[in-house]
């Protein structure tokens, strides 16, 4: 395995911020870390890159263990915090070089330029870090989390406060460098997850909730049907919901209300009462049941 977590406990005073949580992520793999703010994923992802202890529990990566050989894990990790700690007055290149004489690498300069290739820095490398947009910035804080050419990269919210495009951006680099690393990434963007992500580990009050493929996760939500319908008039919800079939009905604006139906039959049954009380179906709508929907349900 990549990494191996087992029971890791972390108490910090008399908060336990992790209890006994257990998972693995093999090579190769992409795996989105889920979980509401203060639900343990950044000091989860600090024990693992060696930059905190745990108080008990093993945590190992590519089969080194982060408190007997805390050097040789950080050798096969790549890791870009939350806050990407970045020295803004360096130039983009000589930081990288500098990073790359942390690690004390062979022949720094190709791989300062083939990292900034890699990246998309190449119309900005001869800039300080601090004249960079936020998405360029991000990408820096990339190339310097994989310039000792790691096995894992982890990345804590890598997209945060990024506009849509570079968000694009960033997520497709994720991806591409995916399919030759072992990616651990912690986001709150849903939709991130489902595009990129191969599996999801969704993480609540310390503990773990969910652990699987991320298109099984998504999967779990099928039985519950929902319906979006817009009618051409006010109706009366008690009337609604007597529809047979209808689980629950609520309103959501205007004359637009959220059916949740035992099975797709029962749109003929809202058809056949609009009919029968001179009412039209503007839009019926069957929506989509995303991986967002597990995440409310299980943290909420």
């Amino acid at each position: 395995m990549s990494i191996e977590v087992k029971n890791v406990t972390k108490i910090y005073g008399e908060q336990k911020a992790l209890d006994e949580i257990s998972f693995s992520v093999e090579p190769g793999n992409i795996v989105g870390f889920l979980g509401p703010n203060g639900a343990g994923k950044s000091t989860m992802m600090k024990i693992i890159t060696c930059f905190i202890p745990q108080s008990s529990g093993s945590v190992s990566v590519c089969g080194y263990d982060v408190i007997e050989n805390p050097i040789d894990v950080k050798r096969h990790v790549g890791y870009l915090p939350e806050h990407n700690p970045l020295y803004l007055d360096m130039y983009v290149k000589e930081y990288l070089d500098f990073v790359g004489g942390v690690y004390k690498i062979g022949k720094r300069k190709e791989r300062v330029k083939e990292m900034i290739d890699m990246v998309g820095l190449g119309i900005e490398q001869n800039k300080k870090i601090g004249a960079l947009s936020k998405g360029y910035r991000q990408r820096v804080g990339l190339a310097q989390a994989m310039i000792h050419d790691p096995k894992v990269l982890i990345l804590d919210e890598p997209t945060t406060g990024l506009d849509p495009n570079q968000l694009e951006e960033i997520r497709n680099l994720i991806k591409n460098i995916g399919k030759e690393k072992t990616i651990m990434l912690s986001t709150h963007i849903m939709q991130e997850v489902e595009a990129i992500c191969d599996k999801t580990i969704i993480i609540n009050r310390g503990t773990i909730v969910a652990n699987d493929k991320t298109e099984k996760l998504q999967a779990q939500q099928k039985d519950q049907i929902v319906l979006t319908v817009e009618f051409d008039k006010q109706v009366d919800t008690k009337e609604l919901q007597k529809i047979d079939g209808v689980i629950q009905v609520k309103n959501s604006i205007n004359n637009t209300w959220l059916f949740e139906i035992a099975n797709d039959a029962v749109r003929n049954n809202i058809f056949q009462y609009a009919m029968q009380k001179e009412i039209v179906v503007l839009t019926m709508q069957k929506e989509t049941q995303s991986l967002e929907s597990v995440f409310k349900k299980l943290t909420t």
